[in-house]
């Protein structure tokens, strides 16, 4: 982590809202005035790029597409206005969720280890997104109108760094800082806390969620955690305190009953993410068993266990466990998919292929299900094919680096030299590794020879990856 060497201290100055918590900010606030919401969106994209090369990621299709799609469901009736969201998926079982400025929002698995049903998972992101729409880190800054534009960006490597769990990277250097100082961004934290809160609980009964869920999550997590030696970043981040608690409850008490608690995607996907935790496959089927125990009925717990099995090499078994859930919901993409993984290991291929055009009718837009069917056709000896279908990824996942790797490879398999080098380039980019990404299309030049249309497109792209570097490097105060 030697790019990026931020403080505790200044993850504090990040949240400092000063003001009222009714103060909601336009566009046309002070704030904008001083970090413009394009500024934002440039810090937090260039973050992402250097924070994805250093932290280990969960590249599930399927998770990532269940994160996207509950995260911009509750955009959707939230108060942001600048929806251009990324993500990033963090490979770490501690309890952990953020929302940086410039709108990346990252989840750790280990929300989904410790929030029991969607409402809890959605409270989180529901609180995270608050954050993004209160323009928390803009008006940070306003607090602090010396601060320039390096500094702005040592603020945001604060708090993407610490949500990577290095929270207490460089915290050596808040030993000199004095205490009265400290005492001051902790009282701006508090209050950011407070609004989030209050502005994820109405988020969160918009988005037709039982915002009871919110006081229910910190409740059980103050007292998981109440006598941990060190508790989790999120409630470094997030402090959970008694009297926080009390006043989500009477908030969401106010709301009506009736709003969603949990779903059953919601119960599958938290498997998936369990069986990524355990330490052997065979170890989770033990788990899962148990829980098939207790109540036979348990369709998630069954289908973790296939999915168990199939990782573990039991191909009958999963295919035993998956023929009821299968049975009752023929259609769901979730099972098929399973059944369509089970058959690939099973070097069943026609039997996928079958099953896969199926689920194409019925979800001819699904990420996961085009992800597949890609990986099915590499498989089969079928670069070009899958090079289509991962062109329409790309269309729609353009700054997804997991699309961008699989083209390189696809189009190297069908020779495709330039071709490999561009989508290297592009991979090399999404991660923050510029001096690969340039050098990369050097490599696509000299194959392009004589090409100079060609030649002028790589260029131009090389011109603005150059750009992209040096901004970076300006904002590291390099």
């Amino acid at each position: 982590m030697n790019l990026l060497r931020p403080t505790l201290l200044t993850l504090a100055c990040l949240m400092a809202l000063p003001g009222h918590a009714d103060d909601l900010p336009s566009l046309g606030d002070a704030s904008s005035a001083i970090v413009s919401p394009q500024q934002e969106h440039q810090l937090g994209r260039a973050w992402l790029s250097l924070l994805r090369g250093q932290v280990n990621q969960l590249n599930d299709p399927q998770l990532k597409d269940y994160v996207e799609t509950t995260v911009y469901r509750l955009a959707e009736t939230s108060q942001l206005q600048d929806r251009r969201l990324e993500f990033i998926l963090i490979d770490s079982r501690e309890l952990n969720a953020f929302a940086a400025p410039g709108g990346i929002v990252g989840v750790n698995g280990g929300l989904f280890l410790n929030a029991r049903t969607e409402g809890e998972y959605a409270s989180v992101l529901a609180h995270e997104l608050a954050h993004l729409s209160q323009r928390h880190f803009a008006r940070g800054v306003e607090a602090q109108q010396r601060m320039q534009l390096p500094m702005m960006a040592a603020l945001l490597a604060g708090i993407v760094l610490a949500a990577g769990g290095a929270g207490d990277a460089g915290i050596g250097m808040i030993a000199g800082t004095q205490a009265a100082a400290i005492q001051e961004q902790r009282r701006f934290s508090r209050q950011n806390e407070q609004e989030a809160d209050r502005i994820g609980i109405q988020n969160l009964e918009k988005a037709g969620y039982d915002p009871r869920n919110m006081p229910t999550m910190f409740e059980r997590l103050a007292q998981q955690y109440r006598y941990g030696a060190k508790p989790p970043e999120f409630l470094l981040t997030h402090p959970v305190t008694e009297s926080r608690i009390a006043d989500t409850r009477n908030r969401a008490e106010q709301a009506p009953k009736g709003g969603v608690e949990d779903s059953q995607r919601y119960q599958l996907i938290r498997a998936r993410v369990a069986l990524t935790y355990e330490e052997t496959p065979g170890l989770a089927a033990k788990r899962f068993r148990s829980q098939l125990d207790e109540d036979p009925k348990l369709d998630a717990a069954r289908y973790g266990l296939a999915l168990a099995q199939i990782k573990g090499g039991q191909l009958n078994e999963a295919r035993e466990n998956l023929k009821p859930l299968l049975a009752k919901a023929p259609n769901d993409i979730t099972y098929n998919l399973a059944q369509i993984d089970l058959d690939i290991t099973n070097n069943r291929l026609a039997d996928a292929q079958q099953r896969a055009e199926r689920m194409q009718g019925l979800y001819p837009g699904n990420y996961p299900l085009k992800q597949v069917r890609a990986d099915l056709l590499v498989k089969q000896s079928k670069p070009a094919e899958a090079e289509k279908i991962l062109n329409e990824l790309i269309k729609s996942r353009p700054d997804d680096p997991d699309v961008w790797y699989d083209m390189a490879e696809v189009r190297g398999l069908s020779g495709n030299t330039i071709g490999l080098h561009r989508a290297r380039a592009e991979f090399f980019t999404l991660v923050g590794d510029f001096d690969q990404a340039i050098q990369q299309l050097d490599y696509a030049k000299r194959r392009a020879g004589g090409n100079f249309p060609l030649a002028s497109q790589i260029d131009q792209r090389q011109r603005e990856i150059l750009e992209q570097q040096r901004m970076v490097r300006e904002m590291m105060g390099r």
